[in-house]
């Protein structure tokens, strides 16, 4: 009953949207439906989306997908009927019959709301879809008088646009626009005629950054950022009074040839006085006094400033006994004492106070002093010193039927009267576990409890002094973590330890770096003998492996841990090598591997290094890329302090501290993301990603927090998270990783209507084993050959915009899987019933 319901859901859907294909439903019979505009410039036709966007008529929105030209929102809108309320009227009100009629099943409230239902659904219709684009020969003609002024803006004074209008009997008709460039203008001589002495000194030496040079061709554009840039440059060399209304520009283009003069012009100050007004030469100003008020909410407006310290030049007032120590406050600000004065130094001071999370915003102001001085002042007003923060969540997950968690955190400002905060969180949480492990408590038998503690400095901490190296304007900060938790009956019961020492800075506006000094991670797996409960399918094939040779018999199953430990030991003697056949072998061997790597403890002490290049102006950018780098070292200091600390090797002859092997690898990694705007909500974004981990020294693999795995709704989206490769291996195990990943990903997004967008894609990738103790061929990368493993999917997404967050929906398909036999890869099970559906909150990359 149900899916005859859904048919006939789906038929209706489909009948309404066919009688809407009728592109021309709400066109009336004198008018025309605009279905293209052509572009031909100087006897070419070209697609231009900088040009198609100065037009005042375009067609109606269409799907930006290859090979189609289908206008949905234009659909949705014929959908609707123009006149609803006239129609509901006679169909309903008009007809007392009817309503009496109709009233029989449904309350006359029911049967109004049911109406009302009807129109308010019509109106979402042409709400949400795009009325038809009628051709408007008046909007045609001041889109001619729009191309021609961006041409003659741009250099081509000569510039002529005319148009067509083709029509069809249809009532459909396209535009096409012929411009005629002529030669651009390009410059010929650049002067300037400045007046004031110390303003002609400053543009003189800086002249080689003028964006208006001799040969390059004239773009309105260009002069406006010229402009700014000598408005910036005056304020950042001390002419204080400067602004724009002192800088022009006069062109001549009476020499011909396309050629053209320009001439910067620099007014002097202009100096207005009560009836009269004069101009004189601009002079140059220093700051000279340098006021830092630390407390000056609207509440201490009338309390008296008790405490004042100069320190390094620098006044500092404070209503009661100055809390901060000097050096903290004057290190974030950039304003200089006895300096020139530079326009830039109040927004990197704000920003840089702000960073502290100590103040509010701060208020910074100059005054004027009669000898051609200023006199900065900058207004702080301290934040609480504690801050409290409380939240509780109830959740399920694939392992508790129902879970509590409580996150109490506590931050405290200015710990060391330097402007540090310190944050301590912590978790705990409890649980009903699916499997009911604990007879005793069946209930509440998981639980989880950490802590997390976090200094930031803002500076960096050391013995050294770094200013020449990673200066203030930079922003340096010092982070320093530690963290620990435990778990009960969740997997292992893992116990972890973390702590970490990092660095960051912003050497410009698009580059971040940072430096883990240190990184250290400690973990306990406490509950290793619930291996096989939490790894099921390895122990599926592990109790098959037993059934056959004979260890248990056929209908028997493998006891947890006892038998299967047995079985296992029993396998690496060499016992069963004349009974099982070379690949049960195989697969025992693997199993028995992965779970002695899965189940060891991890020592890791590692130092990384990471580069972030990001582009973007914004975050509402379309068009930037974001290169990201990094490298890391783990074990290196263990290895070369392990005679002065007296390591000793292990049964595997690997050096242990505190009873556990410590790792050694380096591990790189290289992410590159290109966004492209095609046009108005359309983009082309893709994703490249390389990673490596070479295990050394100590070590023969990876540990598994840092190894790679593939696939999920950040990667390859036609697989679920850990479930594609490595390499070509036909796997059942639950988390596949390895050391070795390449990730390729190209996605186009696109608009459908309102915050509604849509999205194609095709994502390529796989993991390897390289370079580590893991010899199955099919897993290891063994060079170029190997390429031919990369798994290929494709799909398509539906992605809502809330606006501070996206909600995004994509289905992949298996397009290329590399776990098939060689010349049998493609296409096998590309259809809905192996596809897989992925939910994610915001963009993949």
């Amino acid at each position: 009953m149900k899916k005859n319901h859904l048919k006939i859901i789906v038929s209706i859907a489909f009948l309404m949207l066919f009688s809407a294909c009728n592109t021309v439903k709400r066109v009336a019979d004198n008018q025309h439906l605009l279905i293209n505009n052509n572009l031909t410039i100087n006897d070419k036709k070209v697609v231009n989306d900088t040009i198609s966007n100065l037009l005042y008529q375009k067609p109606n929105t269409r799907l930006p997908i290859p090979y189609t030209t289908i206008p949905l929102r234009l659909y949705l809108y014929n959908t609707a009927r123009p006149n609803i309320d006239s129609i509901l009227h006679a169909d309903y009100y008009s007809q007392p019959e009817k309503m009496k009629r109709k009233s029989r099943f449904l309350s006359r409230k029911q049967l109004e709301k049911r109406i009302e239902s009807k129109a308010n659904f019509n109106r979402w219709l042409k709400r949400t879809g795009e009325a038809p684009v009628i051709v408007d020969t008046a909007l045609t003609r001041k889109s001619i008088t729009r191309l021609e002024s961006y041409y003659k803006t741009n250099g081509w004074f000569n510039a002529k646009a005319k148009y067509k209008i083709n029509k069809t009997e249809d009532k459909k008709a396209s535009i096409d626009y012929i411009i005629t460039t002529g030669k651009p203008y390009t410059f010929d001589t650049v002067s300037s005629k400045i007046n004031s002495t110390e303003v002609e000194k400053i543009y003189n030496e800086h002249k080689d950054k003028s964006l208006l040079k001799a040969g390059k061709q004239y773009r309105i554009s260009n002069v406006y950022e010229e402009e700014d840039r000598i408005v910036e440059l005056m304020r950042d060399n001390g002419v204080y009074h400067f602004s724009q209304d002192y800088v022009s520009f006069v062109g001549d283009t009476i020499l011909g040839n396309n050629k053209m003069n320009i001439e910067t012009i620099i007014e002097d100050r202009l100096i207005r006085e009560e009836e009269t007004s004069r101009r004189e030469p601009f002079k140059i100003y220093k700051v000279k006094d340098v006021n830092i008020y630390t407390n000056s909410s609207f509440k201490n407006r009338n309390q008296v400033i008790k405490d004042t310290t100069i320190y390094d030049g620098y006044n500092i007032y404070s209503i009661g006994k100055l809390k901060y120590k000097p050096r903290a406050l004057t290190n974030s600000v950039f304003i200089t004492p006895d300096a020139v004065f530079k326009d830039k130094n109040r927004p990197l001071t704000s920003r840089k106070i702000s960073d502290l999370r100590t103040f509010k915003y701060p208020n910074i102001d100059y005054v004027e002093n009669p000898d051609t001085t200023l006199t900065a002042n900058i207004f702080l007003t301290p934040l609480k010193k504690f801050e409290l923060e409380f939240s509780a969540e109830a959740l399920q997950s694939n392992i508790q039927t129902i879970g509590f968690s409580v996150n109490p955190s506590l931050l405290i400002r200015n710990v060391f009267n330097a402007a540090e905060t310190l944050e301590i969180s912590g978790f705990t949480s409890i649980g009903a576990s699916k499997d009911a492990n604990n007879d005793d408590d069946k209930f509440f038998d998981i639980n989880e409890l950490g802590a997390n503690l976090k200094l930031t400095i803002p500076r960096l901490f050391s013995p050294f002094n770094t200013e020449k190296i990673i200066p203030k304007h930079m922003f340096p900060t010092t982070r320093l973590t530690v963290a620990a938790s435990s778990q009960t009956n969740i997997g292992l019961d893992k116990q972890s330890f973390t702590g970490s020492f990092n660095y960051r800075w912003y050497p410009n506006n698009t580059v971040t770096n940072k430096l883990d000094l240190f990184n250290v991670q400690f973990v306990k797996n406490l509950n290793t003998s619930n291996y096989f409960n939490v790894y099921d399918n390895s122990y599926d094939s592990l109790n098959t492996i037993a059934q056959t040779s004979g260890f248990i018999g056929t209908n028997s199953n493998l006891g947890i841990p006892t038998e299967a430990d047995t079985f296992l030991s029993l396998i690496e003697s060499g016992t069963y090598d004349s009974i099982l056949s070379e690949d049960d072998l195989d697969t025992a061997n693997a199993i028995n591997e992965r779970k002695q790597r899965l189940t060891e403890d991890n020592l890791i002490f590692a130092t990384n290094f990471s580069y972030v290049k990001d582009r973007r102006d914004n975050l509402a950018d379309e068009d930037f890329s974001i290169f990201k780098a990094r490298v890391e070292l783990a074990g290196n200091l263990f290895s070369l302090t392990s005679r002065v600390l007296g390591l000793e090797k292990n049964a595997d002859d690997k050096q242990e501290l505190f009873n556990v092997a410590f790792s050694q690898y380096i591990k790189t990694e290289l992410d590159y993301i290109k966004h492209w705007r095609l046009g108005y909500k359309n983009v082309l974004a893709v994703r490249t990603f390389f990673g490596i981990a070479i295990p050394y020294g100590n070590s023969t693999n990876i540990p598994f927090s840092k190894s790679f795995f593939a696939g999920g709704a950040n990667d390859n989206r036609a697989w679920s998270a850990y479930n594609l490769g490595p390499g070509s291996l036909e796997t059942t195990n639950e988390f596949n990783e390895a050391n070795l990943k390449i990730a390729l990903s190209a996605e186009q997004r696109f608009n459908l209507f309102g915050p509604l967008n849509g999205a194609i894609f095709i994502d390529a990738g796989n993991i390897w084993n390289v370079l580590d103790d893991i010899e199955d061929e099919e897993a290891t990368f063994s060079g170029i050959k190997s390429l031919k493993d990369i798994a290929v999917g494709s799909g398509f997404g539906i992605r809502y915009d809330f606006n501070f967050f996206v909600l995004r929906g994509d289905i992949g398909f298996k397009t290329y899987d590399p776990s098939y036999s060689d010349g049998n890869r493609w296409f096998n099970d590309y259809n809905f019933s192996n596809a897989v559906y992925n939910i994610g909150i915001n963009y993949p990359f």
